[in-house]
């Protein structure tokens, strides 16, 4: 089938400490520490890496500051895995067995087998409306600590000058599947072995290289609300209002992280299959459907 998900992310970072107070605040589970990298997870063992390190084994930063350097995809036979990357152009391996390539941007390009993982489903808090009830006899209290369940999309920054080389690294080699192309603005696309509108998404109207944001899906609305919340109370600043986007649907917040670009806490993505085919804008469609408004936004107390 080809690739399935992603499987890691790593940033180049100048203040390790502030990194680990940041993704612990986030809800990611901590994996390892020493003095100069630390590795976190996902519920479904998905890795981000923070190395303070130069890293030579990866291509140079796109960017100046802290900013991630390599994104690693998990293909699900061994078979696809050897035929990818030798599609890709991969010219070495690790001890762990990632196979390494550049993408046409420089961002660092992995391929590995798909890690196999039991997922913790957990159901959407029961919400009631008239003549739809799901929730009787039981308050709601808090979400509590939210932990994200997965990265399920990265978005990157690309000049416009060879924007179509840069997509059709991933597009033509990766094969992922492009699903809406935005002219004025970018790529979106998914991979063979995922149902989410989009995974990924080359984003040539900033016209320069650098990382955008790192998605990570949370259980519902409220998680992205009190997960949003929790980070503001910790000191780290809201990069966007919460609201819900126009491509993909999904309920979002952005924070700024100081392993560069953003996260976003997200919920409630489109799914689509195959038939949803590639559909292309002429014009870029409204960033949202909504976001939130107060009285406050025309200067009224």
């Amino acid at each position: 089938m080809g690739i399935q998900r992603i499987e890691s992310v790593t940033y180049t970072v100048h203040d390790l400490d502030t990194n680990v107070r940041f993704f612990t605040d986030f809800g990611l589970t901590p994996v390892s520490r020493d003095e100069t990298r630390a590795v976190f997870e996902t519920r479904i063992k998905q890795t981000l890496i923070l190395d303070t390190t130069a890293r030579p084994d990866l291509p140079p930063p796109v960017e100046d500051g802290p900013t991630l350097r390599e994104i690693v995809w998990g293909a699900d036979t061994p078979a696809e895995l050897e035929r990818l990357a030798k599609r890709a152009g991969a010219d070495r391996q690790t001890p762990d067995g990632v196979l390494h390539t550049v993408d046409r941007t420089g961002f660092g390009v992995g391929l590995t087998l798909a890690l196999s993982y039991e997922e913790e489903h957990e159901a959407p808090r029961a919400a009631n409306k008239s003549g739809y009830v799901n929730r009787v006899n039981e308050e709601l209290g808090s979400v509590g600590q939210v932990r994200p369940i997965r990265m399920c999309h990265v978005a990157l920054n690309i000049p416009k000058e060879g924007r179509e080389e840069a997509v059709a690294f991933y597009t033509d080699l990766l094969e992922f599947i492009p699903t809406d192309v935005v002219k004025p603005m970018g790529v979106f696309m998914r991979v063979e072995g995922d149902a989410d509108q989009h995974n990924f998404l080359l984003c040539h109207r900033p016209d320069k290289a650098g990382v955008n944001h790192v998605s990570y899906e949370v259980n519902g609305f409220d998680d992205v609300i009190e997960g949003g919340n929790h980070m503001i109370e910790r000191g780290w600043q809201e990069a966007r209002k919460l609201g819900r986007h126009t491509v993909g649907s999904n309920v979002f917040r952005f924070v700024h992280a100081p392993c560069g670009g953003r996260v976003e806490l997200a919920a409630d993505m489109d799914r689509i299959d195959g038939s949803y085919g590639t559909r292309v804008h002429e014009t870029t469609p409204p960033h949202h459907i909504w976001t939130l408004r107060t009285n406050r936004d025309r200067g009224e107390q």
